[in-house]
């Protein structure tokens, strides 16, 4: 009888270990659950905030390259409005050479009678006025009517030319000149130094210094100069001809109704 107590106990204290270390294995397994379902949050946490920085930076960036891209339109529209107003204005400026491209016919049709107006009168000028430098002036007249019938000289050049002459005519009057040439007195041809004061008087005298004269614009004739103007008339001619200092000398002017 005490064989089988003690074997009933030992089986019993078996069976009771064995219960406990059953109800051990089930007690852990739900903390172990517990502890993976932390981590794995964690894990699922950190994978969450990686996307959502990445995001974020994402986000950034296209927020930058639309703001880049927004002052790039500004400055094509304030660029485009740039360009809107030189197209504008050149094309106005196109329109206003075209009007006056349509006006050359009629701008023509005014100054070519113009032009052979002006050479006609200076003509008739240099046949008036005083005999002084009268091959030079007579040819450059000659010259402006060949150049007036001529087609390969443009318009423009042709009152170009008109133009120069004038000028050129017009200060002959302002100063005073000496040109050596020939006289022609009664058929007989002197060698004289020509002196003109601009286009009050014109003057020759010998080249020996002996005889002097003074053209007449009302006779057209040379009328010869009292001997006591010689040395006045030679003086004026050394300073034309900067030989002379300048300084003061008494010549007779032609009257101011045959000056006309």
């Amino acid at each position: 009888m005490s064989k089988v107590s003690n074997r009933t106990k030992i089986a019993s204290a078996l069976v009771g270990a064995l219960a406990l270390a059953s109800s051990n294995f089930v007690v852990a397994d739900p903390l172990t659950d517990a502890q993976a379902a932390a981590g794995q949050l964690h894990g699922d946490a950190a994978k969450s905030q990686a996307k959502v920085d990445k995001y974020f930076d994402q986000a950034q960036d296209m927020l930058f390259e639309y703001s880049s891209v927004a002052d790039q339109r500004e400055s094509l529209k304030g660029y485009n409005d740039y360009l809107a107003t030189l197209v504008a204005d050149q094309e106005n400026t196109m329109k206003g050479i075209q009007d006056d491209i349509n006006g050359v016919d009629k701008l023509r049709q005014g100054v070519v009678p113009l032009m052979f107006k002006m050479v006609d009168n200076l003509e008739k000028f240099v046949a008036l006025d005083l005999p002084f430098r009268a091959e030079d002036r007579k040819a450059r007249v000659e010259n402006l009517k060949n150049v007036l019938n001529t087609a390969e000289v443009t318009l423009a050049e042709k009152f170009r030319l008109i133009l120069d002459a004038y000028a050129i005519e017009r200060d002959y009057g302002n100063f005073v000149d000496v040109e050596t040439g020939k006289l022609n007195l009664d058929g007989k041809e002197v060698l004289v130094d020509y002196f003109r004061l601009g286009r009050v008087a014109l003057y020759a005298q010998s080249l020996d210094q002996r005889k002097a004269w003074m053209f007449n614009p009302e006779t057209k004739a040379w009328d010869t100069l009292d001997d006591s103007y010689l040395r006045d008339i030679t003086k004026g001619i050394r300073i034309a001809r900067k030989q002379g200092a300048m300084d003061l000398f008494a010549l007779p002017v032609p009257a101011a109704e045959a000056a006309k």
